[in-house]
């Protein structure tokens, strides 16, 4: 079957696919830059759809999304091979003995909150809210979300902090905590921050950092929380719809699902690469500004 370019061409595929590797992992929001870019360029038929019901443009995302957990997920293969070991094993020992095992039982008490509510919440707020003027204020808003998780980073590096939780009572240099001394139930609230990110304008990967920079985590063990955590809720959520490529909704548009969800796997890939680097040394600043800045523009733009 040829691809119907009436709906979608191949550019816009890639296009779309490029923004979406990249905006998942920078935490300037993919769902609100596939809200704006499509109205700033004027592609008509693709704002349609964004509103629609089992529109072909939900089941682009999809492939989309499985694109971009697949791109985490191969990023952390050695991770989550040891991860997903250390799980399984504790079924048996009935303990959690390594730092490891610890991790992957944060990640699933992180992974359920934001699953359970991303289904409830995630129809009606892409109703309300996926519209280029609100995805443009949560893009400011997103800004402000950055600013303050960078003041209290700072706020904790002002003088050393001692962590008191079952699994650790140490002083820390510069006050930072490491990932494995999170308690489960902090672990469950920066899940439950993941439920912002369904407003088109506020970052996953922001918000999530932000939380672990507010529990005491600094940025590289925030961002490889984040990034870790991202790979189960954006997996889930892709597999969730995955039916939606074979229905009717998908016909005509398989082949820009297939470039553009190779595009995003490509994005994602070199983007999580990135990150990775630049959070050793370096802060949120940047893309608060760029929310800031951008949202302002747009939302004035947009009125």
């Amino acid at each position: 079957m040829q691809a119907n370019t009436h709906l979608m061409t191949m550019l816009q595929a890639v296009i779309m696919g490029l923004l979406q590797g990249i905006t998942e992992l920078f935490p300037i929001s993919s769902l609100g830059h596939s809200v704006i870019l499509p109205q700033l360029l004027g592609w008509s038929q693709i704002v349609k759809a964004q509103g629609a019901n089992n529109s072909f443009f939900l089941t682009f995302l999809v492939g989309l999304h499985v694109a971009t957990a697949a791109a985490l997920f191969v990023y952390y293969r050695k991770d989550w091979t040891q991860i997903i070991k250390g799980v399984v094993r504790t079924f048996s020992t009935r303990k959690i003995e390594t730092h490891t095992q610890r991790l992957g039982w944060l990640l699933i008490v992180a992974t359920i909150p934001a699953g359970l509510m991303g289904l409830i919440f995630e129809h009606p707020f892409r109703t309300l809210f996926a519209k280029p003027l609100w995805a443009s204020f949560f893009l400011f808003v997103n800004g402000i979300i950055l600013l303050i998780g960078e003041r209290k980073r700072q706020e904790t590096e002002r003088g050393p902090r001692r962590i008191h939780s079952k699994n650790a009572s140490r002083q820390l240099k510069g006050g930072h905590r490491i990932l494995d001394t999170l308690e489960f139930k902090e672990a469950g609230v920066v899940g439950v921050a993941q439920v912002f990110a369904l407003l088109a304008g506020i970052s996953r990967s922001g918000i999530t950092m932000v939380a672990g920079l507010v529990r005491g985590l600094d940025h590289e063990d925030s961002a490889r929380f984040s990034f870790l955590l991202a790979t189960p809720i954006i997996l889930a959520a892709g597999l969730y719809k995955l039916p939606s490529l074979f229905s009717h909704s998908a016909s005509g548009v398989r082949p820009q699902i297939l470039i553009g969800s190779l595009a995003a796997f490509i994005a994602a890939y070199i983007s999580v690469s990135y990150l990775v680097k630049y959070f050793r040394t370096k802060n949120l600043y940047p893309f608060a500004i760029y929310s800031l800045v951008v949202g302002t523009i747009l939302f004035v733009h947009f009125l």
